[in-house]
């Protein structure tokens, strides 16, 4: 297996329905991709040493999106739409990894399929005058939930 154990540093992400710009699809790092069992506790008559704890719903936490800071993007124009005028329209994003080695023909090792993302949080970090460093803009997505294809 090539492509094994996957570097984490090709990736893309694409936000449906949105036009695509090349830079558009490029972020220096994407956290959230995890999920959690809640569970619930059910006491048992006359079984006193522990709580059955039975799974109810899965969780997921926001998606958190770090990149360069871009101007005319199309995916901060539609953040802009829910945080600045409260118009919410939930997209599927795409999130896929590559291999180390580039090639034309390339398929994603896995894609992670996010539905139903809405912006809730945007921001830029912060501007120092005695530091040089690129100025950063975080997103941070709500959705409800996401699913895994891995490739060949």
């Amino acid at each position: 297996m090539d492509n094994y154990p996957p570097v984490g540093f090709r990736f893309r992400v694409k936000v449906e329905g949105l036009p695509e710009l090349k830079d558009d699809m490029y972020f220096q790092s994407v956290s959230g991709l995890s999920v959690d069992i809640e569970t619930e506790e059910y006491a048992e008559g006359g079984e006193n040493r522990f709580k059955h704890k039975l799974p109810v719903r899965t969780k997921f936490p926001n998606l958190v999106l770090k990149r360069g800071f871009l101007k005319n993007s199309k995916i901060i124009k539609w953040c802009q739409d829910a945080i600045e005028n409260f118009e919410f329209s939930p997209k599927s994003i795409v999130i896929n990894l590559y291999g180390e080695a580039k090639n034309d023909s390339e398929t994603p090792l896995v894609t992670w399929k996010i539905t139903g993302a809405i912006p809730v949080k945007w921001a830029v970090d912060e501007f120092n005058a005695q530091e040089s460093k690129l100025a950063m803009e975080t997103l941070e997505l709500s959705y409800q939930y996401y699913t895994t294809e891995i490739g060949n």
